[in-house]
């Protein structure tokens, strides 16, 4: 069985933790906790960019000071895996061309498989096999 692909175990950890704290295993949500889980500084930050009580993004979170260029492509990611948010103005920042060229180019594929299983048909009941059984 393939098992979802972590880039550390803080990442795998917090992942799990926050498909408990929010009580919802559906892709969005696994999409959403997988791709912030990458960095340290979205993972500290998570209550910035989602709101467990209103099970929504945070959309202001892309502005806050302790983004990089790096995290700010972690976060397009999940927001846009979450509802197809693209920010106003910003569109570019949204395609593939603006968040893909950074070191996280194998989670973010990750992360798209884990919210389009329907299109990954051969991956999906192996990676939602992974999370039942956790």
């Amino acid at each position: 069985m393939s098992k979802i692909k972590f880039c550390s175990k803080e990442h795998e950890e917090f992942f799990y933790a926050m498909l408990l704290k929010c009580g919802n295993m559906d892709v969005y949500h696994m999409a959403f906790f997988y791709t912030v889980g990458l960095t340290a500084k979205t993972r500290i930050h998570v209550q910035q960019l989602f709101s467990l009580n209103d099970d929504c993004i945070i959309p202001e979170g892309l502005h806050h000071g302790w983004q990089t260029g790096g995290t700010s492509r972690v976060t397009r990611l999940a927001f846009n895996l979450w509802n197809g948010f693209m920010e106003e103005g910003c569109e570019e920042l949204f395609t593939p061309y603006g968040m893909f060229d950074c070191e996280f180019t194998l989670y973010f594929f990750e992360a798209v498989k884990l919210r389009y299983p329907e299109y990954c048909w051969m991956y999906q009941e192996e990676t939602q096999e992974a999370v039942a059984a956790r």
